[in-house]
């Protein structure tokens, strides 16, 4: 019963979390709307959205080569589950710092 229930709780949960997110926002524009104010503010367009992916493909960047470290680790000795754990950790770390200043640098050089 378990194989069942927890990835129905999970996509569950993805699709609650995006529902009140999306239910929220509309909320909130609607709210402006009627107080006479401009909804534009809420315009972020594709730039904040090229962060995101930048940061989101950065992170799995990082992942993946942590796994592979934690791999070599793992075949040169140490024990498994924490060569793969920390490897994933660090190089997921540092690939969600690199995309920082990547997305920092990006920014600067709009203005």
């Amino acid at each position: 019963m378990e194989e069942i229930l927890i990835p129905f709780f999970f996509f569950a949960s993805i699709f609650g979390v995006v529902y009140v997110y999306l239910t929220s926002r509309n909320k909130e524009r609607i709210a402006l709307i009627e107080k006479g104010l401009d909804a534009t503010i809420f315009n972020s367009g594709s730039y904040a959205f090229g962060h995101v992916v930048m940061s989101i493909a950065l992170l799995g960047i990082g992942v993946g080569v942590g796994v592979l470290f934690g791999f070599l680790l793992n075949s040169m000795g140490m024990e498994e589950s924490v060569a793969y754990t920390s490897c994933i950790f660090i190089f997921g770390g540092l690939g969600l710092l690199i995309s920082f200043f990547v997305n920092r640098k990006m920014m600067q050089s709009d203005k």
